[in-house]
């Protein structure tokens, strides 16, 4: 298609309001904040975008706010998951008329498809759409795998252009890379303590949580990568890493919405059941940040 997903895209929070609606000015707020670190796409209504609270309805008004305020600077990733094929068929038609550039397609949850019931769902998708198609693997948080067989086989669908993978597992991320050389298909990590590791080996970027907060310092793994600099790629990899370990402090996203507060950002609260993070667990937030540099 010509279209090449690249660059550090922020898995972009969706802010709230402490009644739990969707806080419009901070997105806007926040995607210049964002965009003036140096990001290179967007992708909204995610996994850290708290997809599972958003209905379609919600997922138009916070995509048409995007694409607005974006006016064209960066990609818009369109997060269009769901557990039905349907649903997501629906979904990628609502961000198409939004006018976003791509979506991404997370495997469906709760079910257990098999492999060839996911190369018929993803098909179909792609066949519904005239935009960039994006697989999403993160099997800790759906419980379904993408095989690198799948992947391999969907590669050859004319407007299925990547995969995103948060597996966590370098050596799956690294045969969806190999097996799939030569085509017009890219991988992206979702991973954030991989994103240098991935350049390496043949990644073209990543969709990250943490570039929320500190989107710079993502910016400078690739940026620094592409223009040969491999110790500073590097050394922005590893002053990464406790901002990505440190997830497991709070409820996720808490830890990405809490950094963002404490950073002087409008995130707003989680959605419930997903409640703020306690005094001590604020503390040692605050620390990694202030280790980090981001805090004084």
């Amino acid at each position: 298609m010509g279209f090449v997903p690249k660059g550090i895209i922020p898995a972009v929070i969706t802010p709230l309001t402490a009644d739990g609606d969707f806080n419009e000015k901070a997105m806007r707020q926040l995607i210049n904040h964002l965009i003036a670190g140096g990001v290179h796409g967007l992708f909204i209504v995610g996994t850290t975008g708290e997809f599972y609270g958003v209905t379609p309805a919600e997922s138009r008004y916070i995509w048409e706010v995007s694409v607005d305020e974006t006016k064209g600077r960066v990609p818009i990733y369109a997060g269009t998951g769901a557990i039905t094929t349907k649903e997501s068929i629906e979904l990628t038609k609502i961000a198409e008329e939004c006018g976003v550039d791509a979506v991404s397609v997370l495997t469906p949850m709760f079910i257990s498809p098999s492999q060839e019931q996911l190369v018929g769902h993803y098909k179909k998708i792609a066949a519904s759409t005239k935009l960039p198609v994006l697989l999403y693997n993160n099997p800790p948080k759906t419980g379904v795998n993408l095989s690198v067989d799948t992947v391999a086989k969907l590669s050859e669908v004319d407007n299925i252009v990547g995969v995103k993978d948060s597996s966590g597992d370098f050596t799956l991320t690294g045969e969806y890379i190999r097996t799939t050389r030569g085509k017009d298909f890219h991988v992206l990590l979702g991973r954030d303590t991989l994103i240098y590791a991935g350049l390496c080996y043949g990644a073209t970027g990543s969709i990250a949580a943490c570039a929320n907060v500190a989107p710079r310092l993502c910016a400078d793994i690739y940026d620094k990568y592409l223009a040969g600099d491999l110790a500073g790629a590097l050394e922005a990899q590893f002053t990464l890493a406790p901002l990505r370990i440190a997830f497991t402090i709070g409820t996720f996203p808490a830890v990405i919405k809490e950094s963002l507060t404490m950073l002087g950002i409008d995130a707003g609260p989680c959605m419930e059941p997903v409640g703020p993070m306690t005094p001590e667990e604020r503390e040692k937030l605050r620390k990694v940040l202030v280790g980090m540099g981001l805090l004084k």
